[in-house]
């Protein structure tokens, strides 16, 4: 539990392009995963035994803040605004339809990242982030992309198949970027409430966190990052404003990241993946973490 006070079958598609020069001539070449957990309220997250993301916490830090104001408490605006390091006016995301955005100007921190010769990862389940239904996809053009329909198979199912393919592929160290998505909170959240039920969906997505970390815990130099895009009201649902669908939260461990709770938002996050690899994002509204 975290301290109160901190409050069908897998789509794989592979289109291997360069690798970074320093891997070839045999240098270390740091590792970033962002999990992405859908729908995990503050409150919820404080009940739950959740020993993988406290980890991170305790190896870093954890910080909650209120999701930006400009855009309903929606996935589509959050996701968009963590993939891209930029606000719904920039990106021109404000609800769960993709249609009218400007991800050809801003893009997602793992084309940016393999536009630099980096390989870069997507483990999906929601189908605007990987597929062009709803006028996506967010992530455009990933080196690997795991995607499960999770409307078609549920959640939970989808959600464990994508991260045992994470598990295998981050694994063999091969991805420098990567972005693993687990949906069924929110999709517990809308069915049946904030109760029982959304609480082990909590605790589930943390064991399926582990079971990435645990496959990568071999690998030295990686980055990791679990946030959520948004709570829920109570009895489940969101898109306003009150008290626990707004709230947000990052936790992050990994070479210079900070070790205390410091001021974020859900724009910081890929300016911190750009960080990890020296890339610029002088750009983007966000910064690297702890530098707020």
């Amino acid at each position: 539990m975290l301290p109160t006070s901190k409050i069908a079958c897998v789509s794989v598609i592979c289109s291997y392009g360069s690798r970074r020069e320093d891997r070839q001539q045999g240098a270390a070449v740091p590792h970033v995963i962002v999990f992405g957990v859908d729908g995990v309220r503050l409150d919820t997250l404080a009940a739950a035994h959740t020993p993988r993301i406290d980890a991170v916490a305790e190896a870093g830090f954890f910080s909650s803040f209120e999701v930006n104001a400009t855009a309903p408490v929606l996935s589509g605006p959050c996701w968009t605004t963590v993939a891209t390091g930029m606000w719904p006016e920039a990106h021109g995301v404000f609800g769960n339809t993709f249609t009218g955005h400007r991800l050809g100007v801003f893009p997602d921190f793992l084309t940016l990242a393999k536009r630099r010769g980096l390989r870069t990862y997507a483990a999906l389940t929601w189908a605007p982030l990987a597929t062009g239904s709803y006028g996506g996809p967010l992530f455009s053009d990933p080196t690997r992309l795991s995607y499960a329909d999770g409307e078609a198979l549920g959640h939970a199912e989808a959600d464990q198949l994508v991260v045992d393919d994470a598990a295998r592929a981050l694994g063999t160290g091969g991805f420098d970027a990567a972005f693993v998505y687990i949906g069924a909170p929110d999709e517990v959240a809308h069915a049946v409430g904030t109760g029982p039920e959304y609480l082990a969906a909590v605790e589930r997505a943390d064991a399926q966190i582990g079971q990435v970390l645990d496959a990568t815990a071999h690998l030295e130099d990686v980055t990791v990052v679990v946030v959520t895009d948004h709570g829920h009201r109570d009895g489940g649902g969101h898109g306003g404003r009150a008290e626990w669908e707004k709230q947000a939260w990052i936790a992050a461990r990994g070479p210079g990241v900070p070790n205390c709770a410091t001021p974020v938002c859900h724009a910081d996050i890929a300016p911190q993946v750009m960080a990890v690899f020296g890339l610029d994002a002088a750009t983007m509204a966000g910064v690297p973490f702890g530098r707020r």
